[in-house]
């Protein structure tokens, strides 16, 4: 199964970051995307790399726990520089129609669409660099 990753660099705005990772849990939900949508957040400093491991926690399964350990996370990250979150679709080979509207729909919406897109297809040239990254981040 090929994974076509997107990137958002979302510089400092937190918030938006939140409303981001928000919104892809809601679409995780209602759509049954659990293992098909992936997402981690990567900050530049250390007390805000804490918060993206706690968010990632949240993605995970974390569900009631999650949910306070990034409430708790948000207002120590509000000092730090820059946030940018990476997104996995991973698609079976029979949902390539699936995937090509996943992929038309998440940089088209808010708060997506502000936060410089970029979409990485396993024939580019930087897919692996971003793939590695990707698997490194908690």
């Amino acid at each position: 199964m090929a994974h076509i990753y997107m990137h958002f660099d979302f510089a400092a705005d937190e918030e938006k970051a939140q409303l981001a990772r928000h919104k892809l849990e809601v679409w995780k939900q209602a759509f049954r995307l659990d293992k098909k949508l992936l997402y981690k957040f990567e900050r530049s400093n250390d007390v805000a790399s804490t918060g993206g491991s706690e968010a990632t926690e949240h993605h995970e399964g974390a569900k009631g726990k999650g949910k306070s350990k990034t409430a708790a996370a948000k207002p120590a990250s509000k000092e730090n520089g820059k946030v940018q979150l990476l997104v996995r679709l991973g698609f079976s080979g029979h949902e390539k129609i699936t995937e090509h509207r996943w992929v038309e729909r998440i940089p088209a919406e808010e708060p997506f669409a502000s936060a410089s897109p970029v979409t990485v297809k396993p024939d580019d040239s930087q897919f692996e660099d971003t793939e590695k990254r990707f698997e490194e981040l908690e």
